[in-house]
Formats: C-alpha cells, structure tokens, sequence
C-alpha cells in the first residue's frame, strides 16, 4: 500500500491558518480599563493566561485537521492486467573453474569474471520486469536453478548464490543448451530466447553444442552466445601453503563453436574482454528482444480523510463547549 494527498495544493491553506494563529497570539486582548490592572494579572497568573489560550489551539488544530482532509489523503495499490505473452528468456550461466579468472573490474577493482557477469546479469533481470526468465548453471553438469518465472527477487537472489564450481569444474556447453531448451519448449511465448554465456570449450562428455543447438532451435528457440575473457593470459587466484598466489593462465575460448550454435539459433554471438563490453552485450540484447506488452493499470484507493474530519469536528465542539461554559466572556 502507497500513500498520496488527491489535492495536495490544499496543503498550501496552512500557511494562513498558522499565521491566524500567530495573529491571535500577539494581538491585544480585548477587555476593560481598569486602574490596577497589575494586580488584576497577578490574581490570574500564568495559568489563567495559558487557559484563556485553549480556545485558540483547538481552533488551530481543528482547521489544521479540516485543511489534511480537504486534500483527501489516500492509501492506493496497483494491479496489472498483462495482455501480452512477453518473451521467456532462460539465462545459461557458467560456473566452472576457469570463471574466477580475474579479469575484469568493478568499482576500479579487479574481480572474478563471475562476479562481473553476476552485477550485469541482475541489471538485465531487472529491467525485464515483463518477462519470464529462467536460470541454468553449468560445469561439468548443467540444471536448472530457477524456472521461468516473473519474480524477479526470486531470480536476483539465485543470482547472488551462484558460486565458483557449483556444477563442477569442466563446461558442458551442450548439456546447458538442451536444459535450458527443454525448460522453454513447452511455453507459449510470442519470443522464446536462449542466452548462453561461457569463458572456454566444451570439455565435460555431454551432447554436443552443435547437436543441442540444432535440437533447441528446431524447438522455435532464438539463440545468443557470449564469450567471456580477453585474448591474452588471464590472472588466477591460487591457494599455497604461504597464501593465495596470482598467476597468468591462458583459457582456451571456443569462439569457432559458439559462433556456429548462435548461427543454427538464428541468434548472435559476442565476445566480452571486460566488464563495460559485457554491458553493452546486454544492452545490445535488451534493444534486440522488445515486445510490446499491453498493460492495464488497476488504482484501488481507500480514503482517510474520516480519519481527519471527525477529530476536527470534536474539537470544534470543544471549543464552543469551552467558549460558552469555562471561559464564557462578558459581552
């Protein structure tokens, strides 16, 4: 539930009701002459001074509480009709060793080539609001961390769980395109898409990325490949007895392979050395994959101003209540 004021320009009247109220403060009562007025004050005191000043509070609080309930404050929600399919999406995420290579950068720092694709990945999730998305992870095996769905808190946490080795240390590029096509092949989807992303070859014994590229695409499935790593030997962290090392190892990039699956998937292959260059892929792939999605907004209000005027109203009744009883003024 949100809050709002359906008139807040009202709120503006309270300028004039806080000025009557320093108005009434300061201007000079009205009453009569007298010689001893001194004593007269004496004999009152403070209290009586405080007292005489009861009416012009409640008035003040009483037009305070009309002017919030003129404004007509509100709590509202919004529900959505959705009347487009959208696109469902299944993101195929690998985990294997060599994607703790560190290079890449975020915030000027060096971090691992996961964590780099981990931070664009949820960027992407969130701007898909309309969409399904699915999350496969992949090592030597591949499964399904998320089917589709559209809760995508539900996707960003999955997200941020995904550990270096989870699903082994060798890729299975062809096991993560046939899960990832068996997941989308039973949707009705105007767009169904397969985004794939790994930094080596195919070296676990599984289906052959060509064979399940084929096998997916026969299914309706668009295709998109990226390749993550620079072309030059990249840093990796190693445990020894004497702390973590850096060292430079070079990680053999199946770009010939990838190429060839997003070509049988009607799709595109990228190549990313950086975090700035896996943005834009992204992006690219973002632009690329629009469908308009027809949504009709549902506002449900529930109106507070009963919360305002009623307190107003018996306040009003105690200032006249006070005015013709305790504090009854001689004419």
């Amino acid at each position: 539930m949100m809050f709002r004021l359906a008139h807040p320009v009202l709120l503006g009247l309270l300028v004039l009701v806080v000025g009557q109220f320093i108005w009434h403060l300061k201007r000079k009562p009205i009453g009569i002459t007298c010689s001893v007025t001194a004593m007269i004050s004496r004999l009152a005191g403070r209290t009586g001074q405080l007292t005489g000043k009861i009416p012009i509070i409640l008035r003040t609080v009483c037009l305070v509480l009309l002017v919030f309930a003129a404004a007509r404050p509100q709590l509202y929600n919004v529900s959505r009709e959705i009347r487009s399919s959208g696109v469902d999406i299944v993101l195929c995420i690998d985990t294997s060793g060599s994607m703790q290579a560190l290079d890449f950068t975020l915030d000027d720092k060096p971090v691992s080539r996961l964590i780099a694709v981990k931070k664009v990945v949820g960027e992407f999730i969130e701007k898909r609001d309309m969409d399904r998305i699915g999350l496969v992870v992949f090592g030597t095996e591949a499964f399904t961390q998320s089917p589709l769905t559209l809760d995508k808190g539900l996707l960003m946490d999955l997200v941020k769980r995904m550990k270096i080795g989870m699903a082994g240390d060798k890729t299975a590029i062809g096991s993560a395109i046939a899960v990832g096509g068996k997941r989308l092949k039973d949707l009705k989807a105007k767009s169904k898409i397969l985004i794939l992303l790994t930094d080596g070859r195919q070296t676990a014994e599984s289906l052959t990325p060509g064979e399940a590229a084929e096998a997916v695409q026969a299914l309706g499935i668009k295709i998109y490949t990226i390749g993550v790593g620079g072309t030059e030997p990249a840093p990796f962290p190693v445990q020894t007895p004497f702390g973590t090392k850096i060292i430079r190892q070079r990680v053999d990039l199946d770009e010939e392979t990838l190429m060839k699956v997003a070509k049988i998937g009607h799709g595109q292959y990228f190549r990313a050395a950086d975090t700035d260059q896996l943005q834009k892929i992204y992006n690219i792939i973002d632009q690329q994959e629009k469908t308009e999605i027809k949504v009709k907004e549902f506002f449900h209000f529930k109106e507070l101003y009963p919360w305002f005027l009623v307190p107003a109203l018996f306040l009003l009744l105690m200032e006249i209540t006070i005015r013709t009883t305790i504090l009854r003024t001689i004419p």
